[in-house]
């Protein structure tokens, strides 16, 4: 048994698991897309766990790969936490027969803003700057071990973060997960966690979302600038149309890229019509 599993009290069957868990954060951008961003390095990470926990249950399995193909997006170094507490999670899926799938993706939607806000700061705000401060006079000087020593004190702390919170995520939600499902509480949990993911998913719906007219009606006797009219009604009406008008669309099984395609199609006919 390694350090960090007697640490943290894992069994020896998991520790086994999550030590093929920790040599696949490294591929947390594995597969990066513009659709599921780092679903796809997620999913691969997940997938001993999955293969462990469901390996009787061929229909669980493949729920559980899919589940974890979902959107994600996080500093990598902090994702490791999500990903422990997902597994946690899977683990117990598979223990309890009224658990609530759809909580798991709700924790890890709801979990990767604030790690994201945590993680950025600390290693892109501070570890990466003080690594360039001390690499980067080296290196200006010609020597080689300029990059190499950044790399070390960039990457050291680094993978330890990430090992760590792997095995802190997992412990933490096994225990915190037996504890609140015995109590009852974990439908208000699943409650409380959804509202959250949902205020942040309309967080970055109305930050990244920008749609906006410069048509202009002139007629006798003055002009009606539709943009200024259409935020007298709601402000960011339009961006709010689009973003309802894909979630609709999704809801009814249209592929994603059926509805990227169309919104492409749609921008350029505004623009050609002027519109947009």
């Amino acid at each position: 048994m390694s350090r960090l599993s007697k640490r943290y009290n894992i069994a020896a069957e998991d520790e086994k698991v999550l030590k093929e868990v920790c040599r696949r954060t490294w591929f947390l951008f594995a597969g990066f897309n513009y659709v599921n961003l780092q679903g796809c390095g997620f999913s691969k990470q997940m997938i001993p766990m999955i293969n462990h926990v469901y390996k009787d249950d061929e229909e669980a399995r493949k729920r559980a790969l899919v589940r974890s193909m979902g959107f994600f997006n996080c500093t990598y170094e902090t994702a490791t936490f999500i990903v422990g507490l997902n597994c946690a999670m899977e683990k117990q899926n598979s223990l309890v027969d009224d658990f609530d799938e759809s909580s798991i993706n709700a924790v890890k939607v709801s979990l990767m803003g604030p790690l994201s806000g945590i993680g950025d700061s600390i290693f892109w705000g501070v570890v990466r700057l003080l690594a360039s401060s001390v690499a980067i006079p080296i290196a200006a000087q010609g020597n080689i071990f300029g990059p190499i020593l950044f790399l070390l004190a960039y990457h050291i702390p680094s993978i330890i973060t990430r090992y760590n919170l792997l095995y802190l995520g997992f412990t933490m939600g096994e225990n915190f997960l037996t504890t609140i499902h015995d109590s009852g509480m974990f439908r208000y949990l699943t409650y409380s966690i959804t509202v959250v993911g949902t205020i942040m998913i309309g967080a970055m719906s109305a930050q990244h979302v920008r749609v906006a007219t410069p048509t202009v009606f002139e007629f006798d006797g003055g002009r009606l600038v539709l943009q200024d009219t259409l935020d007298t009604i709601m402000r960011g009406i339009l961006p709010l149309t689009v973003v309802m008008i894909c979630f609709y669309l999704l809801r009814k099984k249209v592929k994603i890229t059926t509805v990227m395609l169309g919104v492409m199609a749609f921008a350029i006919l505004g623009a050609f019509v002027g519109f947009f």
